[in-house]
């Protein structure tokens, strides 16, 4: 019985961690159809300003966390005005597109900062460990847990209960009839994109802690983020919830039975089959016609 609390503790850790890193990239494809090969590299971006808010100016992760969303935003934002608006529906574009642009990101973090591993510091106040179920968990990967939990309720909100939440869906069912009624697309856009980078550098800060930061680091993150995302459905935020969830109990239940090798493997396996036969994934959202 402890090995199976243990095992569904260490699952939800998982998926605290691809929850975190898909949610962006959630709201970026499946709202604006954009395949965004970047993804990783502004998961990147958020560690490395973490790191530096820590080693330039002395600030602890858990003040630097608005600071880094609004950094990686910006960026975010400046990268889709500047590109990805000029190549709206023209998908293979766009994925060239934000590919190069993720190189561009890596050598320049690599021009400014060297290639070596750099390392963040976990907050003092959350480096203990918590008993759950008679278990010693670690009190920062509860922490990541809960923020996951209250990111996708506050994506939630902003694309259910707002206006810029009513305009994307607008655009997203029919982008001429929204501008007919004075939506700026453009405009949305760029909002929607700028956020989903926000909430990867997010994501990256907080995981930062736990892994290396290296120019890198994005890239295996980014195919956890789209294998979450297809499977949970592209356009269902609920969905990405719930495979961020079922892939990292899985994840975690084969790692114990062989290795984390094996089950990445087996992992992705069972998605490219179960794509073979729904491609719309797991849970799909219903929009009228």
């Amino acid at each position: 019985m402890d090995q199976f609390f243990e095992q569904i503790i260490t699952g939800l850790s998982i998926g605290s961690i691809l929850l975190l890193v898909a949610l962006g990239l959630s709201i970026i494809y499946g709202s604006m159809g954009i395949i965004n090969l970047a993804h990783g590299e502004f998961v990147m971006l958020g560690a490395y300003t973490a790191w530096l808010f820590q080693t330039y100016f002395g600030l602890g992760l858990l003040a630097s966390l608005v600071p880094i969303f609004i950094a990686v935003a910006v960026i975010g934002w400046i990268i889709e005005r500047l590109v990805l608006s000029l190549l709206h529906n023209r998908p293979l574009d766009t994925i060239l597109a934000t590919w190069g642009v993720g190189i561009m990101l890596q050598q320049g973090i690599r021009l400014m900062f060297g290639s070596e591993l750099r390392y963040v510091q976990m907050p003092p106040s959350l480096s203990d460990s918590v008993d759950v179920f008679g278990l010693s968990v670690s009190s920062y990967r509860m922490f990541l847990f809960i923020v996951a939990i209250a990111l996708f309720a506050a994506t939630w909100f902003l694309m259910n209960r707002t206006t810029i939440g009513m305009k994307l869906r607008a655009i997203m069912q029919d982008r001429s009839v929204a501008a007919s009624f004075g939506i700026n697309s453009r405009r949305v856009y760029g909002l929607t994109f700028g956020y989903g980078a926000g909430l990867a550098g997010l994501a990256g800060a907080l995981v930062s802690p736990l892994k290396s930061v290296s120019p890198d680091m994005g890239t295996g993150y980014v195919i956890d983020a789209f294998m979450v995302v297809v499977l949970g459905g592209v356009q269902s935020l609920g969905g990405t919830v719930a495979s961020a969830f079922i892939l990292g109990e899985l994840s975690g239940g084969i790692a114990f039975l062989q290795n984390d090798t094996v089950a990445k493997a087996l992992v992705l396996i069972a998605i490219v089959v179960l794509i073979r036969f729904r491609p719309e994934g797991l849970f799909t959202t219903r929009v009228r016609a």
